[in-house]
């Protein structure tokens, strides 16, 4: 399966940074997923659900900025919703091509145009429901792993929290172990996929030493703060956690939603408000796992699949209040 690692630049309030992505399947091909990942995850997470999804559509998987192969900002306090929004618009521009256009006074549709599709773990949840909120967003297909319009100040304190933890390590195995008790909520993976994730979850120094692969920075700062980002109305002093249900309410394209059976980020609670704003909301839930399902094993890849390869049906309407 052809896989190749490709970057862009993009411009931020300070400068410009560059902003890592691997590229899977036919590059001409177009039906196009665009997968997010987590807070302080990269864009190898999507390795597995890529090499099966690759077989029938691209695959584009996204390093957001300060993880991965992305550049680490130096203005720490970009690290914020605005500059991920406007780097993941930037990566849209680049791979898609857009339905319509204008030719000599007349509208043409373009035969090639690209389906978009987007998955979003967690915070690359977040990301895709602002956009998929946004008017004329060309986003299909919508799934959210794990995450929904609001996550309780708990949860959200604890994802905070667990980027500045612990971030380097004398040696690989202790960054495995590490790993393995940070990353326990992904469910229950083989040693085989223990060992990807941690592969590509760390990277070793010129002194022998091994750090996570992403900036310390990135739980501070404007990097979840409703101050930082009027893009996220997260209520007053940012005590009721997250709370995006405008940008729910706007969305109109079919949405899947998975979730961890002992999630604390996604609560049955949210899940069934979603469904009660969109009746035709679709949700799968995984037993046995919490924040965030991998999307490692058969079951949660074809829980993606099938419904990204289904053919299209009537738009969603926006929800009433």
């Amino acid at each position: 399966m052809r896989m190749s690692q490709e970057s862009f630049l993009s411009l931020g309030p300070h400068g410009f940074h560059r902003v890592a992505y691997t590229d899977w399947g036919d590059p001409g091909d177009p039906h196009v997923v665009l997968c997010v990942h987590g807070l302080s995850r990269n864009s190898r997470d999507f390795d597995f659900l890529a090499e099966v999804l690759a077989r029938d559509c691209r695959v584009v998987c996204m390093d957001v900025v300060g993880r991965g192969e992305s550049d680490w900002l130096e203005e720490k306090s970009d690290y914020s919703f605005t500059t991920y929004l406007s780097d993941a618009a930037a990566l849209v521009a680049r791979i898609t091509k857009p339905a319509p256009h204008a030719f000599g006074g007349r509208w043409r549709r373009r035969t090639d145009a690209t389906r978009l599709d987007w998955v979003g773990t967690s915070m690359g949840g977040l990301i895709g429901m602002l956009l998929a909120a946004k008017r004329g967003s060309p986003i299909r297909r919508l799934v959210l792993n794990d995450v929904g319009p609001l996550v309780p100040w708990n949860a959200l304190f604890r994802l905070k929290g667990g980027v500045g933890r612990k971030h380097g390590f004398a040696s690989y195995q202790e960054a495995h172990e590490y790993l393995r008790e940070a990353c326990a909520g992904f469910g229950p993976l083989s040693d085989e996929q223990w060992e990807h994730l941690v592969r590509h979850s760390v990277r070793q120094g010129e002194d022998g030493s091994w750090a996570l692969r992403y900036d310390p920075a990135i739980g501070g700062g404007g990097a979840l703060s409703a101050r930082a980002d009027p893009e996220l109305p997260l209520g007053p002093e940012f005590l009721r956690g997250i709370d995006l249900w405008s940008s729910w309410n706007a969305i109109e394209c079919p949405v899947r939603v998975l979730r961890g059976a002992e999630s604390e980020v996604l609560t049955p609670g949210t899940v069934e408000e979603m469904r009660r704003r969109k009746p035709g909301l679709e949700a799968v839930e995984f037993a046995g796992v919490g924040h965030a399902p991998a999307l490692f094993g058969a079951d949660q890849i074809e829980a993606v699949r099938s419904f990204l390869l289904r053919e299209d049906e009537p738009t969603q309407k926006r929800a009433t209040q």
